[in-house]
């Protein structure tokens, strides 16, 4: 009698993946804006179809140059995502934003900033009105990139899109999987590709999805990103566990909580 193979979960979209990025957040920065280097600003934050408001100081090139052109001026926003571990090289994901960047009239500014201070409070929102301005970066396009692609994603498809169900939690959950269960992580060298498994070194978690958990593994020309594709999908941390025991070999591991999904 044959077998019955279990279908494996594709990997999440890339809409799915970006908007995951919005939703956990991520270091930002300007580029493309006629200064030497990326502008950092002074806070932000990206709404789910990537129109992002941004503090900057009253006096910064960027900001007077907003007041001095109709409609704003065309910049490029980066947002990078991290690995939840320390690693040499520890980007995992970016997110470019290009669209223009405008500043309001002084009511809609405050309006914004009280809304801001309600779902993404931050400390320099005091500072807006008294030294800093905040901007609104309105994006015509994007583009997102990880180890399995990059692709462009549209400002209608990142608002239609539902950010992974564990993209809150991931960074806690590995970065405890690495600091107290690295035997688990050694079990999945079993599943890397031939060429990978012989190789020296620590297997490093950088991110878990829906879909599977991606590591990080050393090889001779430094290190490579696999993904390890779940059975089926996990949409619920019990189901996410039970799905890790199956990579690790250890059913048992269902039994142990994860953190909740977001």
């Amino acid at each position: 009698m044959g077998t019955t193979r279990m279908r494996r979960p594709p990997t999440p979209a890339v809409a799915e993946r970006a908007r995951s990025l919005v939703t956990r957040g991520g270091s930002a920065a300007l580029v493309g804006t006629g200064q030497p280097e990326p502008v950092t600003p002074l806070m932000h934050h990206t709404w789910p179809d990537g129109t992002t408001d941004l503090l900057l100081g009253d006096d910064h090139p960027v900001r007077t140059g907003t007041r001095r052109v109709l409609g704003g001026i065309p910049v490029m926003l980066e947002l990078t995502g991290t690995t939840p571990v320390p690693l040499q090289e520890p980007v995992r994901e970016l997110l470019w934003l290009l669209g223009r960047l405008h500043e309001a009239d002084p009511v809609t500014r405050r309006d914004r900033a009280l809304r801001l201070a309600e779902v993404a409070p931050h400390p320099n929102l005091l500072d807006a009105g008294r030294g800093a301005t905040l901007l609104r970066l309105h994006p015509a396009s994007a583009v997102y990139s990880d180890a399995e692609g990059c692709a462009s994603v549209s400002p209608s498809e990142l608002a239609a899109a539902d950010p992974d169900p564990f993209c809150r939690v991931e960074h806690a959950w590995l970065e405890h999987l690495d600091q107290a269960h690295p035997e688990m992580l050694c079990a999945l060298r079993r599943h890397l590709p031939e060429a990978l498994r012989g190789a020296e070194g620590r297997i490093r978690p950088i991110g878990v999805d829906r879909c599977g958990l991606r590591v990080r593994v050393p090889d001779a020309t430094g290190s490579r990103d696999v993904r390890l594709p779940f059975s089926a999908e996990a949409t619920t941390p019990a189901e996410l566990q039970a799905r890790f025991g199956e990579l690790v070999g250890r059913p048992e591991t269902a039994s142990r909580p994860v953190p909740p999904a977001a």
